[in-house]
C-alpha cells in the first residue's frame, strides 16, 4: 500500500518519499519535509505558498487580472456583474465610482452555501429519488404477478363456458396484454426520467465535491445552486391495474357479457419534498384495528387527549383539572388552570411542555416544571383549540366576542405570523359559532380543521389556501349526520377524525379521499384524538371517560 495515502502510516514528503511531512505548498499541493522545502522553492520562489502541514489548503488561489497579469483579482465589482478586478483596476476610469466587494467574503459565503447544498442533496433530495425509483422498480417487478392474477381469473371464468367462447377469451387476453405493454411503458418511462435526474444529481454532487476540495476561487464564485431545480420533485405516478368484471353467460352477446376490462388508469399527484423530515416507509392498515389498552380517567365528560410520549398522555374534561396518565392507567400528575375553568384544549410542544388554552382569560398558557406561564393573550377573540407545528409554531383556532367570526392564527412564540380566515373568493373557511374546531398539521404542512358545526373537515395548505373539504362518507351503518370532533394525523399523512354520533373514526388520505372506518374496539362517542410517534391512536370516549389506545397499522 502506498504509504503516502495509507491511513495506517504518517504522511511522508512527496519529494524524498521517506521523511515525515513538515510543511505543505498551497500553490503546488505538495507535501514537504524540512530539507526539501528549499529544493522545492528554488525555481520560482515568489510563486510558492509554504504553510504548516496542518494548515494545508488554507491559502486561496486568486485569478490573475486580465488587464494587469502581475496582480491577483482580490475584489469583485458589483456594478459590472461581479467582475473580478485587481486593486489597480479599482482606480481606472472604467470602474470610476463603482462598488467593490472583497472576494474572500463572497468566497466564504459561497463555500458555506456549497456545503449546505451538498448536505441537502446527500441527505434529503437524493434519498427521496432513491425511494421513488425503488417504488417504481417494485411496481415493475410485481407487474407480471398482478396481470397473471387477472389472467387466471379470466381463465376460471372461461372454463365454465362452452368451447365457442375461446375466441372471445383470446381476444380479451390480447387486449389485456396490450394494456400491460402500455402500463409497463408508462412505468419504465417514469423510471427512466427519475434515473436521469438521479444521474444529474450524482453529477452535481461530483462537481460539488471537486469544488469543495478545490481552493480555486472562480469555480466557487461561479457556482449556481441547483437545489431549487432538484427540490421540485416529479409528480407521483399511480398507474392502476385494470380490473376484470365478470358477467353471466349469454351466447348472443358473448363478448360484452363475458366480462369487461377497465381502461388503464394513470393518476399523478403533487409530490412535495418535506425538508428535515425522516423518510417513512408505507404502512398498511391492519385487517381489523386492535385495542391495545384502556385508561380510566375518572372524568364524567372527557374531551381532549394529547400524547406526551410513547407511555403517557395528558387529558382534560369539563373541569379545571388537566391529568397526565401512563399507559397502565396510573395518574402521574394533575394541573389546575389558573382561571378555575375548564381548558378549551391541550397540546404538548416539542420540548415536552404542556400548553393549554383558557377561554375565560382568552389566553394560551405553558406549563413548565409545574409553573403556568402565559404565552398569548387575545383581544376581542376567545382562544379555542391548539396545534404545535413541525417548526414549533402554535396554531390557535378562535372565535370573535360576538360569535360571528372564526379563524386560525399562527404564532411564533407570542408573535402573530399568519391569519387564516377566508377562501380565495372571500368567503369564510370556517363556521362562525363558538363550537370547538379541532386542529392539526399534516406531514405535508397542510392545516386540517375538524369543524363540527359545518359538518366538515376543512384543509388548507401552509399558505392558507383551501385544498379540500370532507363532509362524510355514505354508509348504511352510519345513520347520523357527520359532525367531526377530534382530529389527528399519522406518519403516512393520513387524517383521522372522530365521528362521535356514529361511534367511529374516519380515516382519509392527504387529498381528502375516504379510506376506511375504525368502528370496532367497542368505541362509544369518540371525541378527542392523538397519534403517537409509533402510529398508535389514542381516543377519548366522552361519556365513558376512557382513553383507548388502538393499533390500526401493520
Amino acid at each position: 500500500m502506498d504509504p503516502r495515502s495509507s491511513a495506517q502510516d504518517v504522511h511522508r514528503c512527496d519529494l524524498c518519499e521517506t521523511a515525515i511531512v513538515h510543511s505543505y505548498c498551497d500553490f503546488c499541493h505538495v507535501n514537504l519535509c524540512k530539507p526539501c522545502i528549499l529544493d522545492h522553492i528554488l525555481d520560482e520562489y515568489d510563486k510558492h505558498k509554504i504553510v504548516p502541514f496542518q494548515e494545508r489548503r488554507s491559502t486561496l488561489v486568486y485569478s490573475k487580472c486580465r488587464t494587469h497579469p502581475q496582480k491577483n483579482c482580490d475584489l469583485l465589482c458589483k456594478n459590472c456583474d461581479s467582475l473580478f478586478v485587481c486593486s489597480i483596476c479599482t482606480a481606472s476610469e472604467q470602474h470610476s465610482g463603482h462598488i467593490f466587494v472583497d472576494v474572500t467574503e463572497v468566497y466564504r459565503t459561497k463555500k458555506n452555501n456549497i456545503e449546505k447544498d451538498t448536505e441537502e442533496l446527500e441527505n434529503h433530495i437524493s434519498p427521496k429519488y432513491e425511494e421513488i425509483a425503488m417504488v417504481l422498480e417494485n411496481q415493475l417487478a410485481n407487474l407480471d404477478g398482478g396481470y397473471e392474477k387477472l389472467t387466471t381469473t379470466m381463465s376460471k371464468q372461461g372454463e365454465q363456458w362452452h368451447r365457442e367462447i375461446d375466441l372471445v377469451i383470446n381476444k380479451m387476453k390480447t387486449e389485456l396484454s396490450e394494456i400491460k405493454v402500455k402500463h409497463k411503458d408508462i412505468l419504465q418511462k417514469h423510471l427512466d426520467e427519475i434515473k436521469h435526474i438521479q444521474s444529474l444529481i450524482k453529477q452535481t454532487l461530483l462537481a460539488l465535491y471537486e469544488i469543495e476540495k478545490s481552493t480555486a476561487v472562480a469555480p466557487t464564485i461561479e457556482y449556481n445552486s441547483k437545489i431549487r431545480e432538484f427540490s421540485k420533485l416529479p409528480p407521483k405516478l399511480q398507474v392502476k391495474l385494470p380490473t376484470f368484471i365478470q358477467k353471466p353467460i349469454d351466447r348472443e352477446k358473448l363478448y360484452s357479457l363475458f366480462g369487461q376490462i377497465t381502461p388503464l388508469s394513470t393518476d399523478t399527484e403533487e409530490n412535495v419534498l418535506s425538508q428535515n423530515q425522516p423518510n417513512t416507509s408505507v404502512r398498511e392498515f391492519l385487517d381489523e384495528p386492535e385495542l391495545v389498552a384502556t385508561i380510566q380517567t375518572g372524568y364524567k365528560q372527557l374531551l381532549g387527549v394529547t400524547c406526551l410520549d410513547e407511555d403517557g398522555v395528558w387529558t382534560h374534561g369539563l373541569t379545571d383539572e388537566i391529568k397526565c396518565f401512563n399507559i397502565n392507567g396510573s395518574l402521574l400528575q394533575t394541573i389546575r388552570t389558573k382561571s378555575g375553568q375548564m381548558p378549551n384544549d391541550i397540546v404538548v410542544n416539542s420540548d415536552g411542555d404542556l400548553l393549554y388554552s383558557d377561554w375565560k382569560t382568552r389566553t394560551v398558557n405553558k406549563v413548565k416544571n409545574g409553573q403556568i406561564e402565559e404565552l398569548i393573550r387575545l383581544q376581542g377573540w376567545v382562544s379555542g383549540n391548539l396545534c404545535v407545528t413541525s417548526t414549533g409554531d402554535i396554531l390557535v383556532t378562535m372565535y370573535s366576542d360576538d360569535r360571528t367570526h372564526s379563524k386560525v392564527v399562527c404564532y411564533s412564540g407570542s408573535t402573530e405570523k399568519q391569519t387564516i380566515q377566508f377562501d380565495g373568493k372571500g368567503k369564510p373557511l370556517y363556521s362562525r359559532n363558538n363550537y370547538r374546531k379541532y386542529i392539526t398539521e399534516n406531514r405535508n404542512h397542510d392545516i386540517c380543521v375538524a369543524d363540527r358545526n359545518a359538518g366538515a373537515v376543512v384543509v388548507v395548505n401552509q399558505d392558507g389556501k383551501l385544498r379540500w373539504r370532507y363532509t362524510g362518507h355514505p354508509s348504511v351503518t352510519k345513520n347520523q349526520t357527520f359532525k367531526p370532533k377530534g382530529i389527528a394525523t399519522d406518519s403516512q399523512s393520513r387524517i383521522l377524525t372522530a365521528d362521535s354520533d356514529n361511534h367511529c373514526i374516519h380515516i382519509l388520505d392527504q387529498n381528502g379521499q375516504f379510506l376506511r372506518y375504525i368502528d370496532n374496539c367497542d368505541l362509544e362517542n369518540p371525541y378527542g384524538l392523538c397519534v403517537d410517534n409509533n402510529d398508535y391512536l389514542f381516543v377519548s370516549e366522552y361519556y365513558k371517560g376512557n382513553i383507548k389506545k388502538i393499533k390500526y397499522l401493520r
